[in-house]
């Protein structure tokens, strides 16, 4: 396979990045002790991207304890023969993120193949700038990397297929996202308990494997 000189470069930035990742546990960590140091992730330190990083300390805390995986997902989950690495873009205020990081934790432990690595967006813009989702830096993006090629195989997020639908629904209707909208969002994250990401992650990993895992 033929390099070219910007896959040179994207190679190398993900390379860069991963050397400066934090595992999930490192993360979880980190927004913990900022959520009690009244602190935030990102450039930006107002009041209310504290507030949200508390609220997702809290999240995540609820969803790492609660979060089950059925039985069929788990079966295709452990059945994935492919090392590969999720580097997962992110920042402590954002809400997707909160209920989509501890779903993809509870894949990766379930399968020694999959490994999770997390880096802050602001603090790698030239990688979230080659992952861009509708010209937007949206978080959290996952890259899918392979272990063995050090290829990116897949892109993940910022929000599950379904998620995606309700927003890009409401924004062709209204024109842009209303506070009441996030409000729902959040509550449909609630409600669908992970099982979207699930299905969502499964199906990924059923094409990225050399067997087949879906059948």
């Amino acid at each position: 396979m033929n390099l070219t000189i910007k896959d040179f470069t994207m190679n190398a930035i993900i390379k860069a990045s991963l050397e400066r990742s934090i595992s999930y546990e490192e993360y979880r960590d980190l927004v913990r002790q900022l959520a009690v140091d009244n602190g935030t992730t990102g450039t930006q330190h107002t009041d209310a991207l504290v507030n949200y990083t508390k609220l997702n300390d809290r999240r995540m805390k609820r969803w790492d304890k609660t979060l089950k995986i059925s039985e069929e997902a788990q079966q295709k989950i452990l059945d994935f023969d492919r090392k590969i690495t999720w580097l997962i873009i992110t920042e402590s205020w954002c809400g997707d993120a909160a209920h989509v990081m501890p779903v993809l934790n509870k894949v990766a432990q379930l399968n020694p193949n999959i490994d999770i690595r997390v880096v802050l967006r602001d603090e790698n813009l030239e990688l979230i700038d080659m992952f861009l989702t509708n010209g937007g830096r949206a978080i959290a993006k996952v890259i899918m990397l392979d272990n063995e090629t050090e290829e990116v195989i897949n892109t993940y997020g910022p929000r599950p297929s379904e998620a995606t639908t309700l927003v890009n629904d409401y924004k062709l209707k209204h024109g842009k996202l209303t506070p009441e909208f996030k409000e729902d969002l959040q509550q449909w994250y609630n409600t669908n308990k992970g099982k979207n990401i699930t299905e969502d992650i499964t199906n990924i990993l059923c094409e990225l494997s050399p067997m087949a895992i879906c059948q």
